[in-house]
């Protein structure tokens, strides 16, 4: 009795964060993913359509009775906003926005048994392509913007071919999101990485200095951090009027709206995320090392390459993957600093998300990002668990 009733306050206990998990970590993650599988825009519209379309062979036009289906369909949903079903279709084929609400009017306006001859009322209804349509776009779920997310896409037999060149640029943008990402983790690695052994090296005030100097930009909005660089970027900002003053340019460096904008910026605004890391690890290592090695012959470079740097590469992979993390999903940063040319994949989802309302799409393009993260974390805990990088 006693145990149990242990066993209910410890449950008690944890049951709270238990549920934040569950409202803000595991809902959202499973919402994003049912919404880029789900398409239920024509089935929930043409229910009978879709019930009578599922066997027909595709070769010619629809027999009597899925065409009867299809005008009991519309003829319910005269009171049902079809402009989801509607784009929906005529992404596939164009011409649904004209054929649909006109063969809507025609439904309504038959005497209720009467069948109406479609193909008499609009030659389309008698071309397959347009049925075809109505038969992809009838299963509740779908991979097409799974395929879409990467420009691909199936073509009338079913398999799976790439987007026409310019229809999209999504592969195009995720591989700039991936490049950016491995630039800024690589410059905040160059930067973080001398910063954590001088850190490491110096002690009392010295130390907390270099420490605050670190801290204070993750206490200043992020907002603020990208406005500021904004303001310094600027043809006539501060870096650009200190380097024509000094006479090291002739005229404003191209600062902003660039790709190096987006560099400097982000680099900034990751580096802690580097150097704190970097800094626990090198912290940690003994400072007898160097001397030892130093006493055995070897210079200030081997003993860095075979000592310091394999103890301090747990700390090194921790920081890389957590700027690479954050980096490729960040959006305000590229969003004022970069051009057009320098949007990152968050931008596109952003534009799904609040400009079409193409909530699949925007979740497809999310899962991407949640798969590269969960591959980074599955491949960041088979190598520490190995060890095989991270020993001398």
């Amino acid at each position: 009795m006693i145990r149990a009733g242990a066993s209910l306050r410890s449950a008690a206990l944890v049951a709270p964060l238990f549920l934040f998990l569950a409202v803000f970590f595991v809902w959202p993650l499973w919402t994003m993913i049912s919404v880029s599988v789900r398409d239920g825009a024509v089935a929930s519209v043409l229910p009978q359509t879709a019930a009578a379309i599922g066997d027909w062979s595709g070769e010619s036009v629809p027999d009597a009775a899925i065409q009867a289906a299809l005008v009991a369909d519309l003829r319910v949903a005269a009171t049902i906003d079809l402009g989801p079903a509607v784009r929906r279709l005529n992404s596939d084929v164009s011409g649904f926005r004209t054929l649909i609400p006109k063969t809507a009017t025609a439904a309504r306006e038959a005497p209720e048994g009467t069948p109406v001859d479609l193909p008499a009322l609009d030659r389309r209804w008698a071309d397959p392509r347009f049925w075809a349509a109505i038969q992809s776009a009838s299963s509740a779920y779908t991979d097409r913007n799974l395929l879409a997310s990467v420009d691909l896409t199936r073509d009338e037999a079913g398999a799976v071919v790439s987007m026409p060149a310019g229809s999209s640029a999504n592969r195009l943008i995720i591989g700039r999101t991936f490049l950016i990402a491995g630039v800024i983790t690589l410059c905040c690695l160059a930067i973080g990485l001398p910063y954590a052994m001088l850190m490491a090296a110096t002690s009392g005030w010295k130390r907390n200095l270099l420490l605050m100097a670190v801290l204070l930009p993750l206490w200043t909005s992020l907002l603020v951090r990208t406005a500021a660089w904004f303001i310094l970027l600027q043809d006539q900002g501060l870096i650009n009027r200190t380097l024509m003053a000094l006479g090291v340019t002739d005229g404003p460096l191209p600062l902003i709206f660039n790709r190096t904008g987006v560099v400097i910026a982000m680099t900034h605004v990751l580096l802690p995320f580097m150097v704190l890391p970097i800094y626990s690890a090198v912290n940690a290592i003994p400072k007898t090392l160097m001397p030892a090695a130093a006493s055995m012959g070897a210079n200030r470079f081997a003993a860095f390459r075979r000592i310091l740097l394999p103890l301090a590469m747990p700390g090194i992979l921790s920081g890389a993957l957590l700027v690479f993390m954050v980096a490729i999903g960040y959006y305000i940063t590229p969003a004022l600093v970069g051009g057009a040319n320098d949007q990152m994949i968050s931008s596109i989802i952003a534009f799904y998300a609040l400009q079409t309302a193409n909530w699949g799409m925007a979740g497809a393009l999310g899962l991407i990002l949640l798969v590269v993260t969960t591959i980074l974390y599955l491949l960041y805990g088979r190598l520490s668990r190995s060890g095989s990088p991270l020993g001398a």
